[in-house]
């Protein structure tokens, strides 16, 4: 005997069951985000965002050499590091805000174009977007978008790719891996312009090799800085698969990937300190919504691809010229 849990409410569903004359749907059907599986994702995206606000402020409160926490943000607020970062940050969430994706490999092509290593600007770029993509996550959540399914096929995976690429990235020379960054965000770059190209083929069926997708595009976000979003996403959605159901559930894994990666960054580098670096991210990002807005306002979004895809291109390939030079 099946037990079910039925939703009883007055929503359009049922309505068009009652019109057919069949029973009402299980409430794990439209409330997805009551699912026990789901809430506690919910729940941990929630402690870990907790989690890291509290380390992030005993961090500034507490600073080996002794500084007050008002001359710690004085001097940053008096360097040249932050505000090349504010700027990348407004940039970058701007570009996110339009496009919905490329916050990582816009941020991390302009950083490296300010003289940041590869393992600094990533770990910066991670590190920053845990607040956005939890309050994303949570948001999907809310709003019945994540397919408990597809996220824990990408769960895992994702977490273990993100994590080799950490660890590869902060083990690895900076002068040596630069220009490997720095080529492989052009690609991405000419990615996001095909897009404009590319048309979507209708697919009912089960969306195939996802765990490898998961590992594979949580491998490349972390080493090369970003690249979660236009690489599953993209993928997911241009093979026919529902998109309001595949962003939700990637968006959610995201936060869990981009966890591990801030984690692994922060206990293995040790010489390098990207906090500067975070704080000029988040406080460019605050002030980016209305920049978003009216260029999704003014732009098509074929010509937003095309000049986001272009500037990513040749901001890479400069970098990839200063590390050949």
């Amino acid at each position: 005997m099946k037990v079910r849990d039925l939703d009883l409410s007055d929503n359009p569903v049922n309505a068009e069951h009652a019109e057919l004359g069949l029973p009402p749907v299980e409430t794990a059907l439209t409330h997805p985000e009551s699912h026990p599986v789901l809430r506690v994702a919910m729940w941990s995206v929630v402690g870990l965002l907790m989690a890291l606000t509290i380390a992030l402020a005993t961090r500034l409160f507490n600073q080996p050499d002794g500084q007050s926490a008002l001359q710690t943000v004085w001097m940053a607020l008096d360097s040249r590091e932050f505000w090349a970062a504010v700027l990348v940050g407004l940039l970058a969430q701007t570009v996110d805000g339009a496009l919905g994706m490329a916050y990582g490999i816009t941020s991390t092509s302009f950083l490296l174009a300010t003289g940041s290593s590869p393992a600094v600007a990533s770990a910066a770029v991670h590190i920053a977007e845990c607040f956005t993509t939890g309050a994303s996550g949570i948001s999907h959540l809310k709003l019945g978008n994540v397919s408990k399914q597809l996220f824990l096929r990408l769960l895992l995976p994702g977490m273990v790719g993100a994590a080799t690429g950490a660890w590869l990235l902060s083990s690895i020379d900076g002068d040596a891996i630069k220009p490997w960054i720095a080529g492989y965000l052009m690609l991405m770059g000419l990615f996001v312009i095909s897009k404009i190209f590319r048309r979507i083929r209708v697919n009912h069926g089960e969306p195939r090799h996802v765990a490898k997708l998961g590992l594979f595009g949580g491998f490349v976000d972390a080493a090369g800085g970003g690249g979660w979003g236009p690489v599953v996403t993209t993928t997911l959605v241009g093979t026919g698969h529902d998109p309001r159901l595949t962003i939700g559930s990637v968006n959610l894994a995201e936060f869990f990937l981009t966890f591990i990666t801030a984690g692994v960054f922060a206990v293995l580098m040790h010489d390098d300190n990207p906090w500067v670096t975070v704080a000029g991210l988040v406080v460019g990002g605050l002030f980016a919504a209305p920049f978003a807005a009216l260029l999704t306002k003014r732009l098509h979004t074929k010509a937003l691809l095309g000049l986001v895809g272009t500037t990513i291109v040749l901001t890479s390939a400069f970098n990839l010229y200063k590390a050949l030079a």
